[in-house]
């Protein structure tokens, strides 16, 4: 087996408190869940995908729709988050994962690979494109988190607050504070967005059902003629689209 062998865990749930249900809403055919699953499958660094989710008799059908798309499963804690993505790769061969929320529809394979390089090329114990983390330029939801094993074990270990057991970030880096966690003083870093998607200030996540009716316009757009869209391709729709004004 490889040195670096990567796992990308997507947590899901049905239950949600913004916006319940989300990770089944209709993308032109498909549950958003679905559409994720397509996606991520395109990235050839990742050698095995996991959904992780929780033992809620609600959350059966996500487990039904991942083994219908070959993705495995594990069911573990609903809030308790560290537990769960340590327990889903407790055992296995994994070294590094990928952390990516079920809501987030566009996955870019291109934009999860140049993280995937930069971070296997550093020490860094996390490394971040999920968002503009560490003024990187990057818009919300195109990119991924990655961090070590060896990291999520440590704190798994020694962190027992529950803010940080729910949020798995947190305890890297406070996205809404742009701070550090100092407490372990993890290694972190990011890479620079690429010039023609740099667009900090969007949001391609599904958070509210307004943000729905915007993905799911841009699905609209792109499936009927190019299944496998990119984050330039959306780049380049919004500005055809909206008022260039709305983007820097």
């Amino acid at each position: 087996m490889p040195n670096n062998f990567l796992a990308l865990i997507i947590q899901a749930r049905m239950k949600s408190t913004r916006f319940p249900n989300k990770v089944m809403i209709d993308f032109c055919g498909a549950p958003l869940i679905e559409r994720i699953f397509q996606r991520v499958k395109k990235v050839k660094k990742i050698k095995t995908i996991i959904l992780a989710t929780t033992k809620r008799k609600d959350d059966d059908i996500l487990v039904d729709i991942a083994k219908s798309n070959k993705v495995k499963v594990f069911r573990g804690s609903e809030n308790d988050l560290v537990d769960r993505y340590y327990q889903a790769v407790k055992g296995k061969n994994v070294s590094h994962i990928l952390r990516l929320p079920a809501d987030n529809p566009i996955p870019d394979p291109t934009e999860y690979n140049r993280l995937i390089n930069y971070h296997l090329n550093t020490n860094n114990d996390f490394s971040s494109n999920i968002c503009n983390f560490m003024m990187n330029g990057y818009p919300d939801g195109f990119g991924v988190e990655i961090f070590t094993v060896k990291s999520l074990k440590k704190i798994w270990r020694n962190e027992k607050r529950k803010k940080f057991r729910e949020h798995i970030a947190l305890n890297f880096y406070d996205y809404e504070k742009n701070k550090k966690n100092l407490k372990f003083n993890f290694k972190i870093g990011t890479v620079k967005c690429p010039k023609k998607i740099s667009r900090p200030k969007l949001t391609f996540d599904v958070n509210y059902y307004i943000d729905y009716i915007f993905i799911k316009k841009i699905y609209e757009y792109f499936l009927p003629q190019k299944e496998n869209f990119t984050a330039t391709d959306v780049i380049e729709w919004y500005d055809k689209k909206y008022s260039r004004k709305e983007l820097n």
